[in-house]
This record gives structure tokens, C-alpha cells and sequence, in this order.
């Protein structure tokens, strides 16, 4: 969070290669933790660190929740306003495919050096993450980043692929 704050105070936004790399290391911090049937629940920049040699470290599973099974989902409504998924907007049933909505978020953020949804108030911010369609990636990045963002952060779950597909394709590779 405060190395993108940083550079959004400088108006200097990451170089792609940079964005991939952080891109793929929390992809596989998440994989792991899907793996193990946990949902992490809560995922945004303020929970993920960086070391001194620029490694991903995902934390604070506060709110995480482990399932039963792969094929389970959680109903409750958690985590911070501006990764929410629309399901959980809508306080509908979730599994991992929320938590790569959240993964979206925090990709358009580290591309845009913004969230793609804000808002003054709660409601409408729950109005735009389920109504509007989420900005652009800026096109100073590949076209093939670009179309990434739009995928993680489509509208509906069945729609989304799941943190274990990203990782397949071959921009993350």
C-alpha cells in the first residue's frame, strides 16, 4: 500500500514488468491458499508485504475462512469496501472467485495507481462495484495486460476465472 502510494504521489506509475511480477507472486500466494481450502476474504494492498528484496508476503487471514471442500461456499459478508466482490455486495453465496476479484483490484490499483471503484459513501460504492463496468488499465501497458483486469474483475463469479486458470495463462507464465 505505501509503495503505491508513493508513487502515485509522484505521478510515476510501476513499470509493467514490476506489475507482473508482484501480479504473479500474490497469484501464488493465493493459489496456496486455496489449495487448502482458504479463502483469504479480505485481500488489499494493506495486507500485502514486501520484503526488502521485493518478495510478496500475503498476511492478516483475520477473516479467512477454510471450506469443507473445494466445491464449498461462504455466505457471510466480509472484508474492506473496495475489493468487494458484487456477490458479496449482494450478499450472495462466495467462494475463491471472490477473492480473485479482490486480486483484480489490487492489479488495476498497482497499473493505475488508483482502485477501480470509489466512492463518498458505502452505498454507492456498492453501486458502482455492481453496476459500472471498471475503468481502463492506463495504455501505456501491453494490450495483453490490459485485457487481464477486465477478466479478474468481470461481474459475474461464473465468468471470473480462478486464481489456479490466471496462473496458466501465458502472460503470468
Amino acid at each position: 500500500a505505501k509503495r503505491i502510494e508513493v508513487q502515485a504521489a509522484s505521478k510515476s506509475p510501476f513499470r509493467e514488468e514490476q506489475c507482473l511480477d508482484w501480479f504473479v507472486q500474490i497469484c501464488l500466494a493465493l493459489k496456496h491458499a486455496h489449495d487448502r481450502k482458504v479463502l483469504h476474504r479480505d485481500l488489499k494492498p494493506q495486507n500485502i508485504f514486501l520484503t526488502r528484496k521485493n518478495f510478496v508476503r500475503l498476511g492478516d487471514f483475520g477473516i479467512s475462512k477454510v471450506l469443507s471442500n473445494t466445491l464449498s461456499v461462504a455466505s457471510t459478508c466480509v472484508g474492506t469496501p473496495l475489493y468487494l466482490a458484487p456477490e458479496l455486495c449482494e450478499g450472495k453465496e462466495y467462494d475463491g472467485k471472490s477473492d480473485v476479484w479482490s486480486l483484480g483490484c489490487i492489479f488495476h490499483e498497482l497499473c493505475a495507481l488508483s482502485p477501480p471503484f470509489t466512492a463518498n459513501t458505502m452505498p454507492a460504492l456498492v453501486m458502482r462495484i455492481c453496476g459500472e463496468e471498471p475503468p481502463a488499465v492506463p495504455d501505456t501497458f501491453s494490450a495483453e495486460l490490459r485485457s487481464l483486469t477486465p477478466r479478474l474483475l468481470s461481474k459475474d463469479p461464473a465468468n471470473r476465472p480462478r486464481v489456479h486458470d490466471v496462473l496458466s495463462e501465458p502472460l503470468v507464465q
